[in-house]
């Protein structure tokens, strides 16, 4: 079901990357839950790769396909049918686009290529033990020495960071001014010695997070974003471009497979009327969320998202409509939701619980949704922020 009318050259598209997509992804990865080992996501990568549309929302002139944001929803759209597995994104979604705008023609030389072709996976190094939403509370601490910057400190919630070959990471290097002065963003490559990794197994089941810790890690100065002590809107432009993309429908997408999958399952007297009902006005929530996207993703570059205002509505609307889709998956499941472990159902697979369980993450990552409310709160509505006497 679309709402939208697509041009024959758009319809053409689709056309081409459902057949391509039928033929190309392995029927032993279709539907995965969790996100498959590094070996077979990054061969899927690959072939993404190979084919030109790994980056489809990077500028042609940096390696990316450049495509509209019609084009780029027509491919979330036909991964989600396909059921393409997870990869890694955050070289694609977050430090790539950041060193496209800031970093410097060094930077983007060494590090682009490699996140196209697939052959550096990197991680985010922002929250801490006591450093999450509350970012510019981070503890972590680097001292200019020699040309390099010495890091000591522990990064936490790190997503792949026990696979990740390099990281992005914000570091305190001075406690002058405010508690977001003085940051630094830094690219730390991840086989440094003095750096140790732990995974950490979720609700779920998986290990998509790991802590990881650094002792005396020396990072050349050349591999600084921007400036020393000026790395703060250097992570707030990414906090953006990674709240768009988490906004993306992507996600809810999935879950909407999940859902028609479970309902096509399900015997008819099992499904209550309302049940039903309620899913069919699901499916126009994620309509809903392919125009909010469309119509942040065709603003221009930087209008309305450097402030953080429309990725945090998109976040927060992404959110809540994949907690709904998989909800309703769960009430259509009936005894089912009681089952941990998918099943299949002819070509279908009846997962209730396991991408339930795994999409608790979606309100806390990249802002919690409490945090993305405030941001909608002080700077649209108007409204004082807490603990203001105003």
């Amino acid at each position: 079901m679309t709402l939208r009318t697509e041009t024959d050259g758009q319809a053409a598209f689709r056309a081409e990357v459902r057949a391509w997509l039928r033929e190309h992804v392995p029927a032993s990865l279709r539907h995965a839950t969790f996100r498959p080992s590094p070996e077979q996501a990054m061969q899927w990568y690959r072939t993404l790769s190979r084919r030109g549309w790994i980056a489809p929302h990077w500028p042609r002139e940096h390696g990316g396909m450049g495509a509209t944001p019609m084009e780029q929803l027509i491919l979330m759209e036909e991964m989600a049918l396909a059921g393409t597995p997870d990869i890694p994104t955050q070289g694609l979604n977050h430090i790539g686009p950041l060193l496209i705008s800031r970093g410097t023609p060094a930077q983007r030389a060494r590090h682009l290529p490699a996140i196209l072709a697939g052959d550096a996976i990197w991680c985010q190094g922002y929250s801490e033990p006591g450093a999450g939403s509350d970012l510019a509370s981070l503890s972590t601490r680097g001292q200019v020495r020699d040309g390099h910057l010495v890091i000591n400190g522990h990064k936490i919630w790190t997503t792949w960071g026990h696979h990740a070959d390099w990281m992005f990471a914000l570091v305190r290097t001075s406690n002058e001014g405010r508690p977001r002065d003085g940051i630094t963003f830094v690219l730390i490559p991840m086989a440094t010695f003095g750096i140790r990794r732990r995974p950490i197994r979720t609700i779920a089941g998986d290990d998509e997070f790991a802590e990881v810790f650094l002792d005396d890690v020396a990072v050349p100065l050349d591999n600084v974003v921007g400036e020393v002590n000026r790395g703060w809107e250097v992570a707030t432009a990414v906090l953006s471009e990674e709240r768009l993309r988490i906004g993306s429908p992507a996600q809810a997408l999935r879950a909407r497979e999940r859902l028609r999958m479970m309902l096509r399952a399900a015997p008819a007297a099992q499904v209550p009327a309302s049940v039903r009902e309620e899913a069919a006005l699901a499916e126009v929530e994620v309509q809903a969320l392919c125009a909010a996207y469309l119509e942040a993703a065709e603003a221009a570059p930087g209008e309305a998202r450097e402030g953080g205002v429309d990725s945090a509505y998109l976040k927060l609307l992404a959110t809540d409509t994949v907690h709904l889709l998989l909800d309703l998956a769960r009430r259509v499941a009936g005894p089912g939701a009681a089952l941990r472990d998918p099943s299949r159902h002819g070509e279908d697979l009846l997962d209730a619980t396991q991408m339930f369980l795994q999409a608790r993450r979606l309100g806390i990552y990249g802002g919690s949704s409490e945090v993305q409310r405030g941001i909608i709160a002080t700077r649209v509505l108007d409204l004082p922020a807490a603990g203001s006497k105003r």
